[in-house]
């Protein structure tokens, strides 16, 4: 383990014990629903009948919906089988229970969530989806010693904040925008390149590294633009863009916005290329685009779910619980719960700092493939596939593990 970590580790231990000193929020993390409230030390005793709490945090409502109902339904499965399997902890047996709440995909509605989550005592968080959330949340949950695990939050900052106990499942914005411009740039002979962006940490972030990468390539940036994250009218950027008519935009945001901006695009009669950003493969992109998404290309993040080493029997179980769609983030939602739930087994206790430990030395087969940790919480071997819609449906080109695309 590297020095680093154990500072960070170590910082961890200290925050606790202060936050017990101060108040029973942050006490040993197991307890159940405010509906149902014992004391910590009750639950202890209650030996079998003792519940420890997972949060999920994700848009259950608005445009997102179906991706956060999806990744709430994994972690309830990875929930639901570790409670058959049994979870016994210093030699006590617990049962699991996951307590959902809806962040709307909204930065002040996560801080509001993760402080209810925070206050129902839960062990871990799965969560949140978006950068913007995530980010806001971050603090919250490390000044409370509470382990986040995202299954879907790219943006580089959201590990760069030193924070001990924050992880992901998925790769971080540098690294799709690195390798998505590399694709750009060397597979496609692209040579000039426009992007435009959503403001925020996502979108903004991984923009920037697409055009960072593609200058460095040799690509001439021609232009980089702003839109907030909730407008429909792509009209001021695309109206200069047109004038360059550059070979490609990159567009860094959501997908049903990639959506509305093909169809903009199209209508224009800008014969540019579009390259949408990580979470735009899925129905919102095809919905709202039609036939103008042809041709449209995304690096996601993982390989293509036919590939994915634990796919074929994931569907199956998920079939017969849920009757609902399988996002694209639910493998990474369900590897995110499983990661936590062996570092608790691993940990013999409820200890955020003891948690921490052991999902920093975590190296299991997870659905979307080997799931293990750097320092900073990022993936050690992140995965990617690069996906282009054809007749109307996404189909997957290419894969990429490391080093540049082939």
């Amino acid at each position: 383990m590297s020095c680093r970590l154990r500072r960070r580790l170590a910082a961890v231990g200290l925050l606790l014990a202060a936050s017990c000193a101060v108040g029973a929020q942050a006490r040993p993390l197991v307890g159940r629903p405010a509906a149902d409230a014992v004391p910590a030390a009750a639950a202890a005793q209650a030996d079998d009948d003792a519940t420890l709490l997972i949060g999920f945090a994700g848009p259950l409502t608005g445009p997102s919906a179906g991706v956060g109902k999806s990744m709430q339904n994994a972690v309830q499965l990875a929930v639901d089988e570790a409670n058959r399997k049994g979870l016994r902890i210093a030699g006590k047996s617990y049962r699991l229970k996951m307590t959902a709440q809806d962040d709307r995909a909204d930065p002040a509605t996560a801080e509001y969530v993760a402080r209810y989550l925070v206050s129902q005592r839960v062990v871990g968080v799965v969560g949140h989806w978006n950068s913007g959330a995530s980010l806001a949340a971050a603090p919250i949950y490390h000044a409370a010693g509470v382990i986040q695990v995202s299954p879907a939050t790219m943006s580089r900052k959201f590990t760069a904040q030193a924070y001990p106990a924050v992880f992901r499942t998925i790769p971080n914005n540098d690294s799709v925008g690195q390798f998505a411009a590399e694709y750009a740039a060397r597979k496609l002979g692209v040579k000039t390149l426009a992007t435009i962006d959503d403001r925020t940490p996502f979108g903004q972030g991984l923009a920037e590294q697409v055009a960072r990468t593609a200058r460095e390539l040799g690509v001439e940036v021609i232009g980089s633009y702003s839109v907030s994250d909730k407008t429909s009218d792509f009209n001021g950027p695309l109206l200069a863009i047109r004038k360059r008519a550059p070979d490609m935009i990159f567009f860094g945001g959501l997908d049903w916005q990639a959506g509305l901006l093909a169809k903009a695009i199209k209508r224009l009669k800008i014969d540019s290329r579009l390259m949408g950003s990580a979470g735009t493969v899925g129905l919102p992109f095809l919905m709202q685009a039609g036939a103008d998404g042809n041709g449209a290309l995304v690096l996601e993040p993982g390989p293509a779910p036919e590939k994915m080493p634990g796919w074929k029997s994931f569907r199956q179980r998920y079939g017969q619980s849920f009757d609902t769609n399988i996002d694209l983030y639910a493998t990474f939602a369900y590897d995110a719960a499983q990661a936590l739930i062996n570092a608790m087994r691993q940990a013999g206790g409820t200890d955020g700092a003891a948690i921490a430990l052991e999902m920093h030395k975590l190296r299991f087969a997870g659905v979307s493939g080997t799931i293990a940790f750097n320092d900073e919480g990022d993936l050690l071997h992140p995965t990617f596939t690069m996906y282009e819609v054809q007749d109307q449906r996404w189909v997957p080109l290419f894969q990429v593990g490391g080093g540049t695309p082939r």
